[in-house]
């Protein structure tokens, strides 16, 4: 029997194929638009430790003195660059751990790029910039701290030109594009095998899927279930959402109806205890009703 992996240790696929240094630097020259050659430039320096809701930063590395973050998403959210301020604030702290901060000597951090690569079902443009300042909760003429994060929508169709800088990009794309293609129509254990056949019969993640079918099998399934999960919840909430305004709706309608009830025997001259009596509600309920009325 194959188990599905623990999210807290397990890699994700994205973070499987790319933690390659030539696949992570081939990633990173299609992104950049350099024309990097010798993979071992790259000093791959990504978070271990769970931070955020026990995820882990999918990758970050440095080259050429510039530091990099990359994050694979399923799910668009607009937290992403809380997240990724997160994320440095924990790899900066490592990264000076020595150095004298309270010193006169400057100390030299490198540049930091935000970088979000999205193959959800939710429709999302080509490039996308999400800002920190767009999850501030007051009005500030000039923002004293910005992160802007670059998502870029990874789905078959999208970004031609960075699929076809990144063969293994554009190749991990058409994996996980039939996976889930596959998986309405069988079981995804099913739809999983079928699209990993297929792929090495292709020659798409060929060498990948064929020296880590097992886990790539099971870490594939997981995903698949995690992010049909997550689209239920949003499913559910947005049902609870419609049920409980269907329910306000109600209830506004219903003091409404109160009220020009209670409007009428007042211009009657009948005092609350009679009103209170004759639509059979407590006289704390026609007092409250009457206070709406007045204001």
């Amino acid at each position: 029997m194959e188990h599905k992996p623990n999210r807290l240790y397990k890699s994700r696929l994205f973070v499987m194929i790319f933690a390659d240094r030539r696949n992570l630097l081939e990633l990173y020259n299609a992104v950049s638009g350099k024309n990097y050659k010798d993979p071992e430039l790259l000093e791959i320096n990504t978070l271990e430790n769970a931070i955020y809701m026990s995820m882990k930063n999918d990758l970050s590395f440095l080259i050429d003195a510039r530091l990099s973050l990359y994050e694979h998403q399923s799910t668009y959210s607009p937290n992403l660059p809380l997240r990724f301020l997160l994320y440095l604030t924990d790899l900066l702290s490592g990264m000076t751990r020595d150095k004298n901060l309270y010193g006169r000597k400057k100390v030299i951090i490198s540049p930091p790029q935000f970088i979000v690569f999205y193959n959800g079902e939710e429709k999302q443009p080509d490039r996308k910039f999400l800002n920190l300042s767009d999850l501030y909760g007051a009005a500030e003429k000039e923002h004293r701290l910005e992160l802007k994060v670059l998502m870029l929508n990874i789905n078959i169709g999208h970004n031609p030109e960075l699929m076809k800088a990144s063969r293994t990009l554009w190749e991990y794309a058409e994996y996980t594009g039939r996976v889930r293609k596959y998986a309405k129509e069988f079981p995804v254990a099913d739809a999983v095998e079928q699209a990993i056949t297929e792929c090495i019969q292709e020659g798409i993640l060929k060498n990948f899927l064929e020296k880590n079918r097992t886990e790539a099998k099971n870490v594939s399934i997981y995903e698949y279930d995690q992010e049909k999960h997550l689209r239920q919840e949003k499913e559910d909430a947005w049902e609870d959402g419609r049920k409980d305004g269907l329910a306000e709706g109600e209830r506004i309608g219903r003091d409404e109806n109160r009220k020009e009830l209670i409007q009428k025997k007042l211009q009657k001259g009948k005092t609350i205890s009679e009103i209170a009596d004759a639509l059979e509600e407590s006289e704390a309920e026609i007092q409250r009703l009457i206070e709406e009325m007045n204001k």
